[in-house]
């Protein structure tokens, strides 16, 4: 009798642990579901645009100027801004936030060297935007890895797409 009453007591208390929020477990649902919506959509934009011009999808330096120049720079122009603006309450999603904002300026300083390479013709340029791609690839993925960490130790899932 004194284990299940034990037992009860044990699984109140943690269903009530994980039923309330924390300041930390709070900022990082706002932050996920409200203050990274429209930056989402933009870095899913600028990717996409150029995705479908780099790599097995380039055609020709025009239409890739075209595409960086149209809507990969101000899409992730944007971003910057949306990410800039993020409100964060707690100092461990803010630190996590910050590695995010680092490795999209990098991207976004990448891009613009792309373009420069295509304005100038210079291939040695295009070698430095893919080094910055790879710092801010590399970046972003600590944020992503730093960020999941922090859920769960706060008991937030988050639904990757």
């Amino acid at each position: 009798m004194v284990k299940r009453v034990l037992a009860v007591v044990v699984f109140g208390f943690l269903f009530v642990l994980s039923g309330c929020g924390g300041p930390v477990q709070d900022d990082i649902v706002n932050y996920i579901n409200e203050e990274l919506k429209t930056a989402q959509t933009l870095e899913d934009k600028a990717v996409a645009a150029y995705e479908g011009v780099a790599g097995v999808n380039y055609t020709d330096d025009q239409t890739m100027y075209d595409a960086m120049v149209n809507e990969v720079i101000p899409n992730y122009e944007e971003l910057l801004t949306e990410l800039e603006n993020v409100s964060i309450e707690t100092d461990e999603l803010k630190e996590i936030h910050d590695i995010y904002l680092s490795g999209a300026k990098l991207q976004f300083s990448a891009f613009e060297k792309i373009v420069e390479a295509l304005e100038k013709q210079d291939s040695s340029l295009v070698d430095e935007a893919n080094k910055l791609l790879e710092e801010g690839r590399l970046q972003i993925e600590d944020y992503n890895k730093k960020l999941d960490e922090l859920a769960k130790e706060n008991n937030v899932e988050i639904e990757k797409e």
